[in-house]
């Protein structure tokens, strides 16, 4: 078979793998599951109502027919951007796989599915419970990002250096 008949097969194929088997290996996360991951969270890094580290991962590819400077990345490469949330034990709760290499994460998250479930909370994440071991008001679950994200009422980032 020729290059251009298997890579037309692949374009065919692989949305439909996805569209039909995405329920079954990564579905979007119930309340209680985000609970399970809090509670994960907690045993192994003693950080309670944290639900998911937030990060971006270039995929590199080579470099695409026509598409310019779409693909080329700060670090010098032609990719795509893998932004991921996982849970304490490094597996993926949701992904986002489409975004051209030059894009920066921020920007991409803000367009992304995940970033648009996270705003009007569509992804049941909690309601605030309060800290372990406090008589404070209740705080967020949060996810945790680096600091090319921006804040949220879910989303934290490190303080700077």
């Amino acid at each position: 078979m020729g290059t251009s008949t298997i890579a037309g097969i692949v374009r065919a194929t692989c949305p439909t793998i996805w569209l039909r088997l995405r329920a079954a290996v990564l579905p979007q996360p119930t309340r209680q599951q985000w609970l399970q991951i809090a509670q994960g969270f907690m045993e192994r890094a003693q950080f309670p109502n944290y639900i998911g580290a937030l990060d971006g991962k270039h995929i590199r590819v080579k470099k695409p027919p026509n598409s310019g400077s779409q693909f080329y990345n700060y670090k010098q490469f032609f990719s795509i951007v893998l932004l991921a949330l996982a849970d304490t034990n490094y597996r993926f709760i949701i992904v986002d796989i489409e975004a051209y290499g030059s894009s920066a994460d921020a920007r991409i998250f803000r367009a992304s599915r995940m970033g648009w479930w996270l705003q009007p909370n569509q992804l049941d994440i909690p309601q605030p419970a309060p800290l372990p071991g406090s008589s404070g008001p209740p705080a967020p679950y949060v996810i945790v990002g680096d600091e090319g994200f921006a804040l949220s009422s879910n989303l934290m980032r490190p303080f700077r250096r």
